[in-house]
């Protein structure tokens, strides 16, 4: 046998074998189904409670007597919640692991979702809320610090994305369902039917999901914890990342939080189970994220943000139709788009960050829920003194600035490679 032919066999047997001593979870691997599968409740779990009382909004108003930008604070509270509390909660999982916090996270927030039904007053229902999205920050940080340490990198992008369809999933199903139980039995019982789907994604979750085989104890130390964090936000990349997904959910907030409104009034009309229905173009959001790696494969990821963008601020403009087939083909449009740049930008994230990865993820998590929160208030806000064409606006500026901070980044990457090979001569 010639050398040549020696050294590649060599080269071949040592690829091989890297590959089979990676124990890390890939398609098709023992345990990778029921991985995807429970995280994936969990991101169904996640986003039902979260958004429970969105598409409940007006039957909320009309009970207590308030207007929308004030009934918008049951979504707002809950998402401000896990905003605030994400990064201490990702600190526990780095101390306690990942399996372990996002089990306690779903523990509590169901136990409040169930106590939701019964508050007396809309003080009371936002303090809830408020609760309860904080049990949930335990969730999409560690989730995602689970999958980077888990799943093999080449599958971490489509792990990602299946987590994230289970978001839209839960998304979906939580508005569609309220819709239909609010129209005849009142909101209170569509919020606690939700408490009780949730309980049932909980448990099946902590029976699947396989326990954590790379898990590395972290410190709890507040200087450890302070000093990720800054090492993350001095990250230009990561800066830009966490300013994309805050942005996209700015969209994505006030678009949701608003459409019951308008789809409730003239010239649509529309009864509350129907209204509860045109959640189903989630399903779309199910596709685009789940898809989102070969995106990033073909475009690279500044193109598939490119598109996501584009696709978004697309179907903001045609949503401004006064014809229901073309708004719900707008709401298609921003459905797709927002949940694909998410799932892009978040698995970025999780490549990105080389260590104290739960901190990273809660960053960006923080600041997509901050987005989530400024968005459905500035929108109702909007809504209120100009109508949808007020909401369009503001998720209009957030997308303009999304594709600006992707030029910037798409700018300094070429400048910085352009240095590389005269500081290497």
């Amino acid at each position: 046998m010639s050398p040549a032919s020696t050294g590649a066999s060599t080269a071949v047997g040592a690829a091989v074998s890297v590959r089979s001593t990676d124990s890390r979870l890939a398609p098709g691997g023992p345990g990778y189904r029921r991985m995807s599968f429970a995280l994936f409740l969990a991101g169904v779990a996640t986003f039902a409670l979260l958004y429970s009382t969105q598409a409940l909004l007006p039957l909320i108003s009309g009970e207590f007597g308030v207007a929308a930008s004030e009934a918008s604070w049951t979504v707002a509270a809950a998402t401000g919640g896990l905003a605030l509390f994400v990064l201490p909660m990702s600190a526990l999982s780095e101390r306690f692991g990942r399996r372990t916090v996002m089990t306690a996270s779903l523990a509590v927030a169901v136990g409040v979702g169930l106590l939701v039904p019964f508050a007396p007053s809309i003080g009371a229902l936002v303090v809830l809320r408020a609760v309860q999205g904080a049990a949930l920050a335990g969730l999409p940080a560690s989730a995602t610090a689970y999958l980077a340490e888990e799943v093999r990198p080449k599958a971490l992008v489509t792990a990602i994305g299946l987590f994230v369809a289970g978001n839209s999933v839960g998304g979906m199903s939580g508005r569609v369902i309220t819709g239909w139980v609010a129209q005849e039995w009142g909101w209170r019982v569509a919020v606690g039917v939700i408490g009780l789907i949730a309980v049932v994604c909980a448990v099946a979750f902590r029976l699947l999901l396989p326990a954590p085989r790379h898990f590395t104890s972290g410190s709890l130390r507040p200087r450890v914890l302070l000093g990720t964090v800054r090492d993350h936000l001095s990250d230009p990349l990561l800066r830009r990342l966490y300013a994309i997904g805050a942005l996209f959910m700015t969209v994505f907030g006030g678009v949701y939080t608003v459409i019951g409104y308008r789809l409730t009034q003239a010239p649509f009309s529309l009864p509350q189970g129907i209204v509860g229905s045109i959640f189903l173009v989630y399903l779309v959001g199910t596709v685009s994220a789940s898809t989102a790696g070969r995106l990033v494969g073909r475009l690279g990821r500044r193109g598939a943000l490119y598109l996501a963008g584009g696709t978004t601020a697309a179907g903001l403009l045609v949503s401004l139709a006064a014809s229901l087939p073309l708004v719900l083909l707008g709401l298609v449009l921003v459905t797709a788009g927002f949940f694909a740049g998410h799932a892009v930008a978040s698995s970025a994230v999780s490549r990105t960050a080389t260590r104290g990865r739960a901190q990273a993820s809660a960053l960006y998590q923080s600041a997509y829920y901050i987005g989530s929160s400024a968005g459905s208030t500035v929108g109702a806000m909007a809504f209120h003194a100009s109508g949808w064409g007020g909401t369009v606006t503001v998720g209009l500026c957030a997308v303009l600035g999304m594709v600006t901070i992707t030029v910037l980044g798409s700018r300094a990457a070429r400048v910085a490679a352009r240095r590389e090979p005269v500081a290497a001569h």
